[in-house]
């Protein structure tokens, strides 16, 4: 009876917290494709509106290379 009740909300919570760090580690992915491949990343530029020249994207990928994701 206590079992009906206790069962559902562990497993909400564990599928709650593997669903983030499945979605956690599927963005780093994409986003170290984006460092080698300047297509991705003007693609998604201008899904945001932003228009960048082939100077804009340069500065762009190298900030990214520079930031470790994960780490401060």
């Amino acid at each position: 009876m206590v079992w009906d009740i206790i069962i559902p909300i562990i497993t909400l919570i564990a599928g709650l917290a593997g669903g983030f760090f499945i979605g956690v580690f599927y963005l780093r992915k994409q986003l170290e494709k984006m460092q080698s491949d300047p297509e991705m990343l003007q693609k998604m530029a201008k899904q945001m509106g932003y228009n960048m020249n082939k100077q804009q994207l340069q500065r762009a990928q190298n900030m990214m290379k520079n930031q470790k994701p994960g780490r401060k």
